[in-house]
């Protein structure tokens, strides 16, 4: 684990029951060796939990601890007054909608058991936050806020965007000159196809797995068998693939445990030691710039 980075923790404080918060995750990572730790929350920008332990407890670590922003209903939709925030104070991370998402919301009116946290106070429903506007078209928000991602060289990673708007969003990206473009857990919610993933990492996107949903030992209802995260690793080749724990759950086990029980089963099932490495350290450290 000595040099991992992870792109993608969700950490407290949340609506959603959550394991540690910013400075207990920072001294999880530190004691596992992590390189550098993303802090993911679906309701605000993380950047401020980050900023406020910044002198208290992250000034004596090696570990590096960015923020981000999902831009979901509770922080404007597709904001970009909250995205400059963000990325000025020093967010890495711009998250299309997520929970806010059309692909989710309707995800979930038809799937009741798929291990995504509930909140543990009572909020309004979420509204669709849909990237298109009523001529077809990409929103001129959505143009604001890829220049935003542009000017800080930060990343601009998927959400829960369905196929077609991830192409969209990640081909106007590309052309205005973002560089760095991932897409999140494609088989959950997303539903990109191997096809799909294949054009996007030509285009230049790396695609990040949920690794919490491969553990042998997370609760049943989220967990799929290793032998697809395998198929999927071939896909794209390790080459355009990084590893995210996307855990924090109260009920998942620790990110650290999640990554070294993830990292065996690789390895048995014939990943190699380098592969590896590449995977969960310097493919998702070059998208934060660390190299």
């Amino acid at each position: 684990m000595v040099g991992a980075v992870d792109l993608h923790y969700h950490s407290a404080p949340s609506p959603f029951p959550r394991k540690l918060d910013a400075a207990q995750a920072a001294r999880h990572y530190e004691e596992a060796g992590f390189r550098a730790v993303v802090l993911k929350s679906h309701h605000h920008n993380t950047v401020m939990d980050i900023l406020s332990i910044e002198s208290t407890v992250l000034a004596g670590l090696r570990l590096r601890v960015y923020g981000g922003i999902a831009l979901n209903g509770t922080v404007g939709g597709l904001n970009p007054r909250a995205v400059e925030l963000c990325l000025k104070m020093g967010g890495r991370v711009v998250w299309l909608p997520t929970m806010s998402s059309g692909a989710h919301i309707e995800f979930h009116e038809h799937n009741h058991d798929t291990g995504f946290p509930q909140s543990t106070i009572d909020l309004m429903p979420e509204a669709e936050i849909d990237v298109f506007g009523p001529d077809g078209e990409l929103r001129p928000e959505v143009h604001q806020i890829i220049a935003l991602v542009r000017d800080a060289g930060a990343v601009l990673a998927s959400g829960h965007l369905n196929p077609r708007q991830v192409d969209a969003v990640f081909t106007a990206a590309r052309a205005a000159g973002v560089r760095r473009l991932l897409v999140n857990h494609p088989d959950f919610v997303l539903g990109i196809s191997h096809e799909q993933a294949r054009r996007l990492a030509d285009m230049g996107a790396y695609i990040e797995h949920s690794i919490g949903m491969y553990n042998d030992q997370s609760p049943s209802t989220s967990r799929r068998p290793i032998s697809q995260l395998l198929e999927w690793i071939e896909v794209v080749g390790p080459e355009r693939t990084t590893l995210g724990s996307d855990v924090g759950q109260r009920s998942n086990p620790l990110p650290v445990d999640t990554f070294r029980r993830v990292s065996e089963l690789l390895m048995e099932g014939g990943v190699h030691e380098s592969d590896l490495r590449r995977m969960i350290s310097t493919n998702p450290g070059g998208l934060l710039g660390l190299d």
